[in-house]
This record gives C-alpha cells, sequence and structure tokens, in this order.
C-alpha cells in the first residue's frame, strides 16, 4: 500500500501522507474505508508510531481523513478530497504563471506550453477527467 522511498529528501511523514493522498484521490481507499491503525502501519513500514500518528494528523486537518474515537480513522468524501487538491493545484499554477511572466515568458508561449501539456496528459491517461 505505501511505500518509502529512503532516497527521498522529504520526511518519512510527508511521504505517507503524499501515498496516502494518491490512493484516495485514485479510489483505491474508497469514502468511508478503514485506514491501517496508527501501531500496525506503523509496524508494516518499520517506522514510529509517531511519524503515522503526525501523517493521520495532518491528513484529517486537510479533511482528507476523519477519526471516529475507538474506532480509528476513516477516508473522508473522495468529492471533498479532490475539490480541495483542484484548489490546491489551481494556486500552484497560478504562482507557476505569475513567476514564468516575472521572467518574461510571453503569455502565448504559456498557453502553447499548457496546451502541449494537456495534450499529452490526456493521451497518457486515456482522456479521463479527473
Amino acid at each position: 500500500m505505501v511505500i518509502l522511498d529512503y532516497k527521498d529528501r522529504r520526511p518519512i511523514y510527508e511521504q505517507v501522507i503524499s501515498k496516502l493522498e494518491e490512493l484516495m484521490l485514485l479510489g483505491v481507499l474508497a469514502e468511508n474505508e478503514p485506514l491501517p491503525s496508527v501501531r500496525s502501519l506503523a509496524t508494516d513500514l518499520a517506522i514510529n508510531p509517531n511519524t503515522i500518528q503526525r501523517a493521520y494528523a495532518e491528513l484529517e486537518r486537510r479533511g482528507y481523513i476523519y477519526t471516529v474515537k475507538g474506532k480509528g480513522s476513516f477516508v473522508a468524501a473522495n468529492s471533498t478530497m479532490k475539490e480541495n487538491r483542484k484548489k490546491e493545484l489551481l494556486i500552484q499554477i497560478s504562482e507557476v504563471i505569475d513567476e514564468a511572466i516575472r521572467l518574461g515568458i510571453s503569455g502565448d508561449e504559456i498557453q502553447k506550453m499548457v496546451e502541449i501539456q494537456y495534450g499529452a496528459a490526456e493521451k497518457r491517461d486515456g482522456g479521463e477527467e479527473t
């Protein structure tokens, strides 16, 4: 389920967050599905349970999971997750466009690059809308 990359410079808890987010957004972890317990996931990954607890706390803060006392953590509504992720991506895109303009890249160049990348992604992903 979650595979850590020890060559990755990001902290382990951020890798756990990223992998679980990806699994949730792809629907591998379905809405209301229970997540592994902190202890079991920590054991599976051979890491400190506090690392998993920190990742779960951040996922809950972002609205990707919810916790039921005495029951564990569960995947939140996928539609909410996707909307939150779309907002995050649009902010990132806006920041990249701002930087491109500051560096003197023209609007036509930006638009052409977006069209090329979008077309390549559609071919790669089979034209699925996410």
